[in-house]
């Protein structure tokens, strides 16, 4: 069945679920895991941001990668616990929104499934917050499973 299973992980509430859905998933499959976490660069490219905080940009890029090297590394070890052969992908760009940036780490890695979270959002929020599910559904692929989740905040 699946083979190569890329999980998509932020530091979202929804984090867990998607996890253990995809190390579950690899484990009935016997499927290597690759855990995925995209840095959003593109408010740092800003020019006013830049112009604003000329000597702090390269420490804060700096500072998101070790973070989320870290966040990746912890995942992967819940994971390897579970008996999964896991690897880890940190991706980022200045210029590409999350979903291109999965696509094309999926692609590159030749993942069968990508698994991401959705936060269920709809309506005005939806449209000012964007989905991330949404363009990996019109645009991706590769094969979705979508983690349904409801904010425990709500």
């Amino acid at each position: 069945m699946y083979k190569r299973i890329m999980v998509a992980v932020d530091e979202s509430f929804m984090t867990s679920q998607v996890l253990s859905d995809a190390v579950a998933l690899a484990k009935a499959t016997g499927a290597r895991l690759a855990i995925c976490h995209a840095i959003d660069e593109t408010i740092l490219s800003n020019r006013e941001v830049a112009m604003m905080l000329p000597n702090s940009v390269g420490k804060t890029e700096a500072r998101l990668r070790m973070g989320a090297q870290g966040f990746l590394e912890r995942l992967a070890g819940e994971a390897r616990g579970q008996g999964v052969d896991v690897e880890t992908r940190l991706i980022e760009s200045e210029e590409k929104h999350v979903s291109d940036m999965l696509i094309a780490a999926a692609a590159e890695w030749q993942a069968d499934l990508l698994v991401v979270g959705t936060h269920g959002r709809r309506g005005i929020e939806r449209f000012f917050v964007g989905s991330v599910a949404e363009r990996l559904v019109r645009k991706g692929q590769t094969s979705l499973l979508l983690v349904r989740g409801e904010d425990p905040d709500e």
